[in-house]
């Protein structure tokens, strides 16, 4: 069977969710992935014979398991390699979770991400198709994370408890139109960012410029590291930046904005024309 692989690009890739997106499990604080079992030529456990390993194996006994995006679910049932296993379709990714104790979603199943649709068994075996073609779970779930931290340092949250940084709430110009703004940056933050990427879109010179400012102004008043780091909050930085973190995200909110009215005519409902106007004007 002919092994070579169909080259995508990164737009080709983009998951795109109206709801957000959601990793396929969940882990405590304290807890590290474990990977049993690798994507690719591998050695099997128990045969001791080199096999290709169509997936990743987890070590996450009896964890709920997730929809990762708005998808559909494609397959369910039993076979002698997944056990318990089902399909669900996420735009052009097939994701199969096999060796499953319990399936709460049968086949034809409309899902949403953070959706509860299976309980793992002892490990959970991930496999992914795009497109048709196998693909190593990790790059599926490293699209996955990146949306849902982009989203996060967006400011932009499906739970408003989360909009909090170091216990206070950020707050910025844009919170009476927040819901709206979040449903627009859910369906077009992944086609914003490529377009940046690839200099289809580029930010506003006042935007860069500004921001280079508030950064040179965080460190100038040692506001980086005053805490241990966390992957919610690379910086270290307490409540103390909570100001220039509000500038922060005024900022990119307002691009995300400009690049969804210059790009795809897009605007907050809200809005009147002066304020469409005035908007353009401040952004240039």
């Amino acid at each position: 069977m002919d092994q070579k692989k169909k080259k995508y690009n990164y737009k080709d890739m983009m998951l795109e969710s109206a709801n957000g997106y959601m990793m396929p499990f969940a882990l405590g604080d304290e807890e590290e992935l474990q990977e049993t079992l690798g994507y690719g030529q591998q050695t099997h456990p128990q045969t001791g014979q080199p096999f290709f390993h169509h997936g990743v194996d987890y070590a996450v006994n009896g964890k709920d398991l997730y929809a990762l995006a708005d998808g559909l679910v494609i397959g369910a049932g039993n076979d002698s390699i997944h056990e318990n296993y089902i399909i669900t379709k996420y735009g052009k990714y097939e994701v199969t979770y096999g060796h499953v104790a319990e399936a709460y979603t049968p086949y034809g199943t409309p899902v949403k991400p953070g959706q509860v649709i299976a309980k793992a068994g002892n490990f959970l075996h991930l496999g992914v198709r795009f497109d048709g073609q196998d693909l190593d779970p990790q790059e599926l779930l490293a699209v996955v994370w990146a949306n849902i931290q982009q989203l996060a340092a967006m400011g932009i949250q499906q739970d408003p408890k989360d909009k909090l940084f170091d216990g206070k709430e950020v707050k910025t110009k844009y919170d009476a139109d927040a819901n709206e703004i979040m449903l627009m940056m859910l369906r077009f933050l992944p086609v914003y960012l490529n377009e940046i990427r690839t200099g289809e879109y580029v930010p506003s010179r006042h935007t860069e410029d500004d921001l280079r400012d508030i950064y040179t102004s965080a460190s100038a008043k040692n506001y980086y590291y005053e805490t241990i780091p966390t992957l919610s909050n690379p910086l270290g930085m307490t409540s103390r930046a909570l100001p220039l973190i509000e500038k922060v995200q005024n900022l990119l909110i307002g691009d995300f904005l400009n690049y969804m009215a210059l790009r795809h005519g897009r605007y907050v409902s809200t809005w009147s024309e002066d304020q469409k106007k005035n908007f353009l004007m401040t952004q240039q």
